[in-house]
């Protein structure tokens, strides 16, 4: 069992770090190109569309890892698509029609686990990034 903590938290800390990047650089961009648009409709629509597409893009990412790891670990029954099995154990979907070879059953809620907590973070800081968009938006409105 400890060996399945100990790899699950290794992947963890390794999409959280991917995760903290993304948003890092995110943020930073949202933050350079606020204000700046001569019309703010359009720059909310393009600013949230470049933000949710760039979240899904490192959770896509995150999930590649999740997947690498199964596959050096040896966690998913031979034949198994890793990465549609990755997919399924980080957004909880939980089809089931996989599982965990027993030596690694405490990979999948570990994943699914991580995808939560980086799923609450990728829609607080699309929140942060709508909010500070829309209070730049609304500033440029003003007589």
């Amino acid at each position: 069992m400890l060996d399945e903590f100990l790899v699950g938290g290794l992947v963890s800390v390794c999409n959280i770090v991917i995760h903290a990047l993304v948003m890092s650089i995110l943020i930073s961009v949202a933050r350079q190109t606020s204000g700046r648009a001569r019309a703010p409709r359009l720059q909310l629509i393009v600013v949230m569309i470049a933000a949710v597409s760039v979240l899904m893009v490192a959770h896509a990412a995150e999930v590649l890892v999740w997947a690498f790891a199964y596959e050096i670990v040896d966690a998913a029954p031979e034949g198994t698509r890793l990465v549609y099995f990755a997919f399924v154990n980080y957004t909880t979907l939980g089809y089931g029609d996989v599982v965990p070879v027993a030596k690694w059953q405490l990979l999948g809620p570990i994943t699914a686990m991580n995808g939560v907590l980086l799923f609450g973070w990728s829609t607080a800081v699309i929140f942060e990034v709508l909010r500070r968009t829309l209070g730049r938006s609304v500033e440029g409105l003003s007589p």
